[in-house]
């Protein structure tokens, strides 16, 4: 077997961190409440990117379970944050929205960024098998313009990276990354909580 002779120099990299949340069953039971409430009161919901699904407004974030859940993830984010080498001292970290997406059978989301902000990020609330992938693009306009033939997919070629939901499950992603989500193909309801974070200073 002959000796690798190129370095690979992984640059201008595009992140997505996953994790799933320690205590995840106290907060989907916490957060379910809030968010069957919201629909209570608003069934009616927003228009964004929800192709069927329902779409809440924002959350108030004074609202003692957003509060918890924040809390909750506190540290997960901080991890994103640091990786990045942003500086946090001198740039003030502002979630500037939450809210929730109830996706029913044959639900999805069409694509679409989160201007104006940094880091986006999904939670799963609720996740039954086959309720839609979260799917990332490439955002490398020249990448995608042409491709050849590929024996055999991997991270250097590919130009969508799927994300399968699981309750508990945090995802972090850069604001500008664009992304969809895929119908739901499950009986159930499929539950997210999406927010976004920005950085002033």
């Amino acid at each position: 077997m002959n000796k690798r002779i190129t370095d690979i120099n992984h640059i201008f990299s595009t992140p997505i961190w996953t994790a799933i949340v320690p205590n995840f069953i106290a907060i989907n039971t916490k957060i379910s409440s809030y968010i069957n409430s919201l629909r209570s009161n608003d069934p009616k919901g927003k228009i964004r990117s929800n192709l069927v699904g329902w779409h809440s407004k924002n959350f108030n974030l004074q609202d003692p379970e957003p509060l918890f859940f924040i809390n909750s993830i506190s540290s997960i984010l901080n991890e994103s944050l640091v990786d990045m080498g942003w500086d946090l001292k001198n740039n003030e970290l502002k979630v500037t929205g939450m809210w929730s997406i109830i996706n029913p059978t044959n639900a999805s989301n069409a694509r679409h960024i989160h201007s104006n902000n940094y880091i986006s990020a999904a939670y799963y609330v609720k996740a039954p098998d086959k309720c839609g992938d979260i799917v990332f693009y490439d955002p490398r306009s020249a990448n995608v313009i042409r491709s050849p033939i590929i024996n055999t997919q991997n991270k250097l070629n590919s130009t969508i990276f799927n994300v399968t939901p699981k309750e508990g499950l945090l995802v972090l992603f850069p604001s500008y990354l664009h992304h969809s989500v895929n119908s739901n193909e499950s009986d159930e309801e499929r539950i997210v909580i999406s927010f976004n974070i920005n950085l002033i200073f």
